[in-house]
């Protein structure tokens, strides 16, 4: 395949959905493009606007928050399995407001917690740390929150 056609191919790719380079770079590979080509693409997608690895860890926090009410070590995880960096990571989670944050914890125990069939309090109160442990959010904040109510 040609470059041209590799672009273009690339630029519908980027515009209907943020995508980083490891994405990017897995379709051009896919097109069976030779690997100076694929970053010299790489490099013109990112020069162009198509490919930004902070935009999309922005847009994939809040994503994820807003949508899945995933907690932040969740987000995180995600966030490094997509290869991005330190910093990327850091504006990705400070997308997320830290008192919407422990409202959506509240949310989510007032919610799940009339769910659960044990008759001990604690019982209860340990499944749904485990609960929220699994949706990625801090045991800390969890068990704070939690004890609060």
């Amino acid at each position: 395949m040609d470059k041209i056609t590799a672009l273009a191919k690339a630029h519908h790719f980027c515009a209907y959905q943020e995508r980083t380079q490891a994405e990017v770079r897995g379709k051009l590979q896919a097109l069976e493009l030779w690997d100076d080509a694929i970053e010299e693409l790489i490099a013109q997608l990112i020069t162009e606007g198509f490919i930004n690895e902070e935009r999309f860890a922005k847009a994939y926090a809040s994503g994820k928050f807003r949508n899945l009410k995933w907690g932040k070590i969740k987000i995180k995880q995600g966030l490094k399995v997509h290869g991005l960096s330190d910093y990327c990571i850091k504006k990705g989670l400070a997308e997320i407001d830290d008192d919407h944050y422990a409202q959506t914890i509240l949310k989510l125990i007032e919610k799940k917690m009339p769910t659960i069939k044990e008759k001990s309090l604690a019982l209860k109160q340990q499944k749904m740390i485990k609960y929220l442990v699994g949706k990625g959010y801090e045991v800390g904040l969890a068990v704070e929150i939690l004890k609060a109510q």
